[in-house]
């Protein structure tokens, strides 16, 4: 018993020595309490020392951004569900803005806005946060864009070409391909050092699983981050998330790496952020939008750039999404954003119907960088091309009234007929650039012409074997490629009038007696 006492005693001693040598000091909390809730948004009081764009605690740790602040109250976006908060609950500010882990391990994960896995595994060991919010790169931090982004798709690389540090707007009606595009853009970077990142938002869960399945089957998941805001999401999760997939993007384009950042799509973006602005009782401006709807996508695309090499020389390439009603390019949030691009891919629905895919419309999409970032081989191949086909469109529509044409003009149809079927191309199924080099030289030499319409695709699928066994040289050409010399030009369409003649005389064969 005595032994007892004396072992609680020196216990006891031990535990006044700890006390005595800790140093209580005072801290500060902020502490506020919820006014009402709902909706996704909560209305705070008694936090006076709060600041914009600030991250909040509410109870039971759901986090919630301050984003309107009022004389009373602060009006705040949550970040997760609502579950567990109610009128008087406590509310902590932390006095630091949101931020997202960034870094190498994020590469292959499927992640929300705030950095938490979705794809079943622990959580990614990050060794940086970064502000979801960052100033643009100055005008003197950047460099000129001169350097291709390669897609794949030979109606763009060959008339819309893209840049690396370009902001590309792909727009059109539902279901016409624009996610399509894109994810073909991103498994084209499987032959390249292109780091991508996917950004969905707003949409359904089966929609975001296909665009993942297909990259991780025909390109490198490796290489690219998965930022999901679904359509179940908390709205301000979905309102956060190309601001997040943009910070764990620009990681890498501050350290001299080039990446493709994918916003699919900003039309449900900006549906988003009404519907948070409405319920915060902003006031409502055209189509109920409120009057800064313009900024929150300029000061986003804004921070696509190529870095002078002073800044390391990295780039970031944006292609964000937006849908149209009823091909209306005059609607306000498409022409907000195709004002902030540096042009547009537009896909026509039409032609989508004619299973003309990609459905582009070459008249109506741009690309403001033009040839400049265009590689030299391509772009002397692609020079009249665009010219060509919209003659032979308007030549087209003429010839549909059933009018009388001559032999000139039903050669200049046919040829354009070519062109079209060219331009067609299946999904998940990239051209390298040897390959477009050596289908604008097919067309523009007239190595098409002969052959039928229907064996055109069986012309391109074998096209890599054929040069690869004829011209091994072409399919090794580079972005920065001269044009073709004559002596190349001229054996690399013998070459190709050879596999013309080869699938001219199979098609004879296959044709009954």
């Amino acid at each position: 018993m005595t032994r007892l006492v004396d072992e609680l005693r020196d216990w006891a001693q031990q535990r006044r020595q700890t006390l005595a040598a800790l140093r209580l000091t005072p801290q500060l909390e902020h502490v506020g309490r919820v006014l009402q809730v709902g909706d996704g948004v909560a209305m705070v009081a008694g936090l006076p020392q709060a600041r914009l764009d600030e991250l909040l605690i509410f109870q039971g740790g759901v986090r919630g951004l301050a984003v309107d602040l009022g004389e009373e109250a602060i009006g705040c976006v949550l970040l997760g569900s609502t579950d567990g908060i109610h009128a008087g609950s406590i509310v902590f500010g932390t006095g630091e803005v949101a931020r997202v882990p960034v870094g190498e391990r994020l590469l292959g994960r499927v992640v929300d806005a705030l950095g938490v896995p979705l794809d079943g595994k622990d959580a990614p060991e990050a060794t940086q946060l970064a502000p979801v919010e960052q100033a643009a790169p100055i005008i003197i931090d950047r460099a000129l864009v001169t350097k291709p982004l390669a897609t794949g798709l030979l109606v763009i690389d060959a008339m819309i070409p893209l840049g690396r540090g370009q902001r590309e707007l792909i727009i059109g009606d539902r279901e016409t391909g624009k996610t399509a595009i894109a994810i073909d853009a991103i498994i084209n970077q499987k032959s390249s050092d292109t780091i991508c990142v996917y950004a969905a938002i707003g949409q359904k869960a089966s929609s975001v699983a296909r665009a993942i399945d297909a990259v991780r089957v025909h390109g490198a998941p490796q290489r690219c981050i998965f930022v999901i805001g679904q359509a179940d999401a908390a709205p301000g999760l979905q309102w956060l998330t190309p601001y997040s997939a943009c910070a764990m993007a620009e990681y890498f384009m501050m350290r001299g790496r080039d990446v493709l950042l994918v916003l699919d799509d900003l039309t449900k973006h900006a549906a988003c952020y009404r519907q948070v602005s409405l319920l915060l009782r902003r006031p409502p401006g055209r189509e109920a939008y409120p009057g800064d709807i313009f900024y929150i996508h300029s000061r986003l695309l804004e921070r696509a750039a190529k870095l002078a090499p002073e800044r390391g020389g990295g780039s970031l390439t944006a292609l964000p999404i937006a849908e149209t009603q009823a091909g209306n390019l005059s609607a306000y949030i498409p022409t907000n954003l195709i004002s902030i691009t540096d042009g547009q891919v537009y896909l026509d629905p039409r032609l989508f119907y004619e299973n003309q895919k990609p459905a582009v419309d070459v008249g109506k999409s741009v690309s403001r960088v033009g040839g400049k970032a265009q590689a030299p081989v391509l772009k002397a191949l692609s020079e009249s091309l665009r010219l060509e086909y919209a003659q032979f469109l308007e030549l087209e529509v003429f010839t549909r009234f059933g009018s009388m044409v001559d032999a000139r003009t039903r050669k200049l149809i046919e040829h354009g007929r070519r062109i079209r079927a060219v331009l067609a191309q299946q999904q998940f199924a990239p051209l390298s650039l040897g390959e477009q080099v050596a289908l604008l030289c097919a067309v523009a030499d007239g190595v098409l012409d002969p052959v039928p319409l229907d064996r055109i695709g069986a012309f391109r699928a074998g096209l890599a074997g054929w040069l690869k066994n004829q011209c091994p040289e072409v399919l090794a050409l580079g972005d920065d490629a001269k044009p073709l010399p004559d002596a190349l030009r001229a054996r690399l369409t013998a070459s190709l009038a050879g596999l013309a003649q080869t699938l001219g005389a199979a098609s004879a064969a296959e044709e009954p007696a």
